[in-house]
């Protein structure tokens, strides 16, 4: 069967249905590991059972067989940095309403953050509360990062055995009270506990710096804003980190980095040894200070978007190699919460929404500046897998992997509208914007979850929690 560009069609005895289970998938254009060819992928299971080369085509007889065209076919895209609020806060960003974003999307797995929700995920009664809020939610697959703060590091070992793949900590002063941030002694406790596991740390990487105050200005100009969380802070926090990862050669991740004045450190602490792992996010690429207007709290987030000229830098490490990932960053606001009406970057709340539009977003710029669907699936499947402790069954179209599948049209624009956003609170700064690339279909374990604009009937995504390598090795290493 053939279709134009940019058609599909649907074959079987049966018109597919969204929320059916799909025996095969079929397009011109599959990415694969070393190749983008025709090709027909045969799930079984909730798995990918086969790949088989045009020429093997079988005709269909009565199995639910989805004919894309000339769609492209790739694995589905990994969020490992999403922000919800249950349990605690469900008048925000529930399980629900993001994972329905996360399927419009292309997104079939995200991992969800420790802090929004509360109380945190910084203890394993915490983490028991966090997986029950979200049982029968989500409609798409959901991983769980845990939290450190100051004294926990008891409750570390037994969230890791009960299926998180590593903890995030700050070491800056949130806004959120019952996750404070961390000191350095508190580091080298957590480091230690952890030594010989197969965890990540994740860091939110900016750090105060001494006696240092920001000149006074009006605080509905964002240059206000910028002057009070310059790149010093974020460099400062990134050599620490990456001392610490020389130290203990216990991986460590870097959040949302913003700053390329902190690309140095990274490199040069790779160039010795450190298992250290870097994600930007899609504000930082997109987005860029010289163009957010006064009042414009919707653009606030932390780190802060900066200028133009930095935004190159990051492009340019992301094809180096230096940058691994690039995710969301997912933490919307509402208007009363951003503080619309009063325009005070200071006290609006921090946090961007783009999970529903991160593969258009991206690939909108990367396109333009020479990156391949190949160079997508490593930055946005591949290594998010990998850091999530998932590349042994997502991440990649190979036999026996998870039947995730993502099905777009990379050169249909459109305009993103407010009546298209699944996000829970819509206020976002891409509304208007004109992307390229259109989300077609989303899959998971081989059940169509989305479709051209309408999801599966009930959710059926599955929660992420698997126990995880532990070495009965105590570390000598000093802590002190």
């Amino acid at each position: 069967m053939s279709t134009k560009h940019g058609e599909a069609s649907q074959t079987g005895a049966a018109k597919v249905e969204v929320g059916s289970e799909i025996m095969a998938v079929r397009s011109n254009r599959v990415v694969l590991d070393n190749t983008i060819c025709p090709a027909e992928i045969i799930i079984c299971n909730g798995k990918i059972a086969d790949i088989l080369p045009k020429r093997s085509w079988a005709c269909a007889s009565g199995e639910k067989v989805l004919d894309v065209g000339n769609l492209v076919v790739m694995p589905g895209i990994i969020d490992p940095h999403v922000h919800t609020c249950e349990p605690g806060h469900t008048d925000c960003k529930g399980y629900s309403s993001a994972t329905k974003a996360a399927a419009a999307g292309g997104v079939t797995t995200l991992v969800a953050m420790p802090l929004s929700c509360l109380p945190p995920t910084i203890t394993l009664e915490n983490f028991e509360d966090k997986l029950q809020s979200a049982e029968g939610q989500c409609y798409v697959d959901v991983a769980f990062w845990g939290g450190i703060i100051p004294g926990n590091q008891d409750e570390l070992l037994s969230m890791l055995q009960a299926g998180v793949p590593g903890f995030k900590c700050s070491l800056i002063a949130s806004r959120v009270e019952e996750f404070p941030h961390v000191s350095l002694q508190d580091l080298h406790r957590a480091m230690n506990e952890l030594q010989g596991t197969d965890c990540v740390l994740l860091f939110h990487a900016e750090q105060e710096l001494g006696q240092w105050k920001p000149a006074l200005e009006d605080p509905t100009e964002y240059r206000a804003l910028l002057d009070s969380r310059p790149d010093a802070m974020e460099v400062e926090a990134v050599q620490t980190i990456a001392n610490l990862c020389l130290q203990y050669k216990v991986p460590c991740h870097i959040l949302h980095l913003s700053s390329a004045q902190a690309l140095p450190i990274i490199r040069e602490a790779r160039q010795k040894g450190a298992p250290l792992t870097i994600e930007t996010a899609h504000h930082y690429l997109t987005l860029t200070s010289e163009r957010i207007p006064p009042g414009g709290t919707y653009y606030k987030c932390c780190p802060p978007i900066r200028a133009k000229t930095n935004q190159e830098q990051l492009w340019s490490a992301l094809q180096e190699g230096l940058i691994d990932m690039v995710v969301s960053a997912h933490n919307p606001g509402s208007p009363d919460l951003k503080i619309l009406d009063d325009g005070d970057f200071f006290k609006a709340q921090g946090g961007i929404a783009s999970l529903q539009f991160g593969l258009p977003l991206f690939w909108t710029s990367a396109k333009s500046k020479g990156f391949s669907l190949h160079d997508v699936v490593q930055l946005m499947c591949k290594n998010p897998a990998s850091l999530s402790r998932l590349d042994d069954r997502k991440g990649a179209l190979c036999t026996g992997m998870d039947a995730d599948l993502v099905i777009w049209d990379p050169d249909k624009e459109f305009e993103v509208k407010k009546n298209m956003i699944q996000h829970k609170n819509q206020l976002t700064p891409y509304l208007g914007f004109q992307l390229r690339g259109e989300v077609f279909a989303t899959l998971v374990h081989g059940r169509l979850v989305y479709l051209k604009g309408k999801f599966s009937p009930k959710p059926e995504g599955v929660l992420l929690v698997t126990q995880r390598k532990m070495s009965t090795t105590v570390s000598s290493s000093p802590y002190y």
